[in-house]
């Protein structure tokens, strides 16, 4: 039997401020929790057949069968972002917090402007629609690429597509990546956003986005590619670990992109072992930082029906872990994300547990002893 693995994140699918929820603003963020107590009708039948209802205001493993089984995890990271999450989900913890800023400095800034041929507008915390609405027009008519930041280790840069150019953006981003790495800057990400429209009324980010990372140290993927495990990366899993520990990378644009490649991936033959591991970003980007409860309980939904269709196709031996990087609660204030704790929903057929996941390198942990 040739041996397969696949981790879901359902990125910012968070259920439950963490312990030390309080230093981070986060006291009371509870992203599943609320979206249960504050939309009518609201469930997840499938998702609730492996035990996610009993983790909502519980810290012990609810075991369903010996099969499945569902836990919540603790993150042990400096910080709440993507690249924390992913790192230490994959055994890597991050010990110190990646730095974070309000304004980036002016040599950084100018080194920056002189690489592009342009200088740059912005220069501030935004959200991703906020700083549309604001600098989009002011871009579109000079040619100014937008610099904005977030509470998260990250630069960001906003361009048009048609005005400045998709590849143009991408390549300063990646020169941008290299300068902040050769100052020794170890912001989290540098991230591309493109967007098409014509006024601030109707700017929107294109899904075209590319993230660039700061390298990794060794994570569970590089030791299980020394195993001979295939690891494949689908949607920005690639560009969260900077291509490190990825055998091939099936970069998708939404969740639904992100399910059909699971679905197509899972039906191959392949005469190797294999670990896919996806990331499904729309309940993050597009319903978490936009404080939109009704978008991300549609979000959920759509995940939890095709998820049912999916269960079927889990055959004796396999080993499938649904879970999620941090949390992104909708009714919490501001549009950043919130430190909770992470369900672990965990399918393993003719596997027994032999020890029970608490922290969110256990999931890393579990993968190595599946795959001995």
């Amino acid at each position: 039997m040739i041996k397969r693995a696949l981790v879901i994140v359902m990125d910012s699918v968070g259920c439950g401020h963490a312990p030390d929820a309080e230093a981070y603003g986060d006291t009371g963020a509870n992203t599943l929790g609320h979206l249960y107590e504050r939309i009518k009708n609201f469930r997840l039948p499938n998702l609730e057949s492996l035990g996610l209802l009993g983790l909502l205001g519980k810290d012990s493993a609810k075991v369903i069968q010996d099969r499945y089984s569902a836990y919540r995890l603790t993150e042990t990271s400096a910080g709440k972002d993507t690249t924390t999450g992913h790192w230490e989900l994959m055994g890597f913890p991050v010990t110190e917090p990646f730095p974070t800023f309000e304004h980036f400095p002016e040599d950084l800034i100018t080194e920056l402007a002189a690489l592009a041929g342009t200088r740059f507008i912005g220069n501030k915390v935004a959200s991703g629609t906020e700083i549309l609405a604001e600098l989009g027009e002011e871009h579109v008519r000079t040619g100014h690429p937008i610099l904005y930041t977030s509470a998260d280790s990250v630069l960001q840069i906003a361009a048009h597509e048609e005005v400045f150019g998709l590849d143009r953006l991408q390549q300063l981003c990646r020169s941008a990546r290299g300068i902040l790495d050769r100052r020794g800057l170890k912001i989290g990400r540098v991230i591309a956003r493109p967007f098409l429209g014509s006024n601030s009324t109707d700017f929107w980010r294109t899904g075209n986005r590319h993230d660039y990372s700061l390298f990794p140290g060794e994570t569970v993927m590089n030791r299980l590619q020394g195993k001979s495990v295939e690891v494949i990366g689908v949607g920005k899993i690639a560009d969260i670990f900077a291509g490190s520990g990825v055998s091939e990378s099936h970069p998708t644009k939404s969740n639904q992109e992100g399910m059909e490649a699971i679905d197509r991936l899972w039906d191959e033959q392949r005469e190797s072992p294999h670990f896919i591991f996806a990331n499904l970003v729309d309940f993050d980007s597009l319903y978490g930082h936009r404080r939109d409860p009704e978008g991300y309980a549609s979000c959920l939904r759509e995940f939890d029906l095709w998820l049912g269709g999916f269960l079927g196709e889990i055959n004796e031996g396999d080993l499938v872990v649904i879970t999620a990087d941090h949390g992104n609660d909708p009714y919490h204030s501001g549009t950043d994300h919130t430190r909770e704790q992470v369900p672990c929903l965990v399918i393993a057929k003719g596997h027994i547990l032999d020890a029970e996941p608490k922290v969110f390198s256990d999931v890393g942990a579990l993968l190595e002893r599946y795959f001995v």
